[in-house]
């Protein structure tokens, strides 16, 4: 299959050559710096872009709004725990993204149940080559 060997992303690694259903790792991580993923999160609204389709129909499932998401992002690096970093194409044939990946356990207040019950998401990003735009790659709750 032909690959789209552009990497958007910030970091300055060479993406796979090879598409394929193995999940391709990079160590040394996590490759972007908290102060900077938050003063990208705080500075623009329109900073953060729904990347790839599964992404954005995560997203629409939660009935989250961009600066929900935002929120989201921005409690996951600060008060969550760093996954791992991989890299992630846009589609089966690229471009591709180093992306960072962490889990966040938050505590939301449920109506049906009437109470508060502890939610774990994960989100994976990339900030993007001009260091201007977050790379949302994924945004759900853990199966």
């Amino acid at each position: 299959m032909v690959n789209n060997v552009m990497n958007l992303s910030a970091y300055n690694g060479q993406p796979p050559k090879e598409v394929g259903d193995k999940r391709i790792y990079i160590s040394g991580g996590p490759l972007y710096l908290v102060e900077d993923i938050v003063t990208l999160l705080d500075t623009d609204k329109n900073s953060t872009i729904l990347w790839t389709r599964q992404c954005k129909s995560h997203v629409q499932q939660l009935a989250y709004e961009i600066g929900d998401v935002q929120q989201l992002i921005k409690q996951a690096v600060t008060q969550g725990r760093y996954l791992n970093s991989e890299w992630c194409a846009q589609k089966p044939t690229g471009p591709w993204a180093a992306c960072d990946s962490y889990r966040l356990l938050r505590d939301e207040w449920v109506d049906h149940a009437h109470k508060e019950m502890r939610f774990e998401y994960y989100v994976k990003f990339a900030i993007g080559k001009t260091g201007k735009l977050l790379l949302l790659v994924s945004c759900h709750l853990s199966h």
